[in-house]
């Protein structure tokens, strides 16, 4: 199986960072520092018009967890209608209950929308809050989704590398396992070579500068003092490091 390296993007220039450093897929957000949010249609529009890239659109409508009220999940809804019918080549998501547990019925509302397209559906990190994680891949194998991403419920996922395998070994051949969080250059082909797994996902981060983020008494900072005027960004060097080390 060709091994795959998908860029976690938060911007078009982030997808061409991401394109010219030779990846071919992405998770294309807004707000990476939230953990990503969904993205503008002129995002998804501008990557699929300027690359060739395949886009995996995020459908995430706030910052924190995962249990969505019925507003929130009318916002989802409405947006992976949106994304699909504007070229969106699958969505990225990931509904949970109040126990931990995955929402069912949001998932398979979710999931026939990305399909009524044929377009991919992945499960994203929602997977590594869930308290049964067997139970949990079970759920969404006979829900269609195609993929999961996941740090084998770790912060990192070299130190949930023991769960992947577990995971991959059980159900590789049924659903798609993408190993998420801390992965680089440094780290993805043994990622690969140890559980058997053949995706990683990483976002490849730099920085860059906006002077105009301090102002004499106001700041609009969201990285620490050492990235106090700084934004994230997709390096492309970075990128290209990564796609040459598997």
């Amino acid at each position: 199986m060709e091994r795959m390296m998908e860029i976690c993007c938060g911007s078009y220039e982030d997808a061409l960072a991401a394109y010219h450093g030779g990846a071919k897929r992405i998770e294309l957000n807004s707000a990476l520092y939230l953990g990503g949010l969904t993205p503008s249609l002129g995002t998804l529009l501008l990557c699929k018009k300027n690359t060739d890239l395949k886009v995996i659109a995020m459908v995430r409508p706030r910052g924190a967890g995962f249990c969505y009220t019925p507003g929130e999940f009318e916002t989802m809804t409405a947006d992976a209608e949106l994304l699909m019918k504007n070229g969106a080549d699958g969505l990225a998501f990931g509904c949970l209950d109040r126990d931990g547990n995955i929402q069912e019925e949001q998932t398979r509302i979710i999931t026939g929308i990305i399909k009524k397209y044929g377009g991919e559906a992945v499960f994203h990190r929602a997977f590594d809050c869930v308290q049964d994680p067997y139970r949990a891949m079970e759920q969404l194998i006979s829900m269609g989704i195609d993929r999961v991403l996941t740090s084998g419920l770790k912060p990192k996922a070299m130190d949930g590398l023991e769960l992947i395998a577990e995971l991959q070994k059980r159900y590789g051949d049924r659903i798609q396992i993408l190993a998420g969080s801390g992965m680089n250059a440094s780290n993805a082909k043994e990622m690969m070579d140890r559980t058997g797994i053949y995706q990683v996902h990483s976002s490849c981060k730099g920085w860059a500068c906006d002077p105009t983020t301090e102002g004499a008494e106001v700041s609009y900072a969201y990285a620490g003092a050492e990235h106090a005027c700084d934004y994230d960004i997709v390096d492309e060097k970075l990128v290209r490091e990564l796609v040459a080390a598997v």
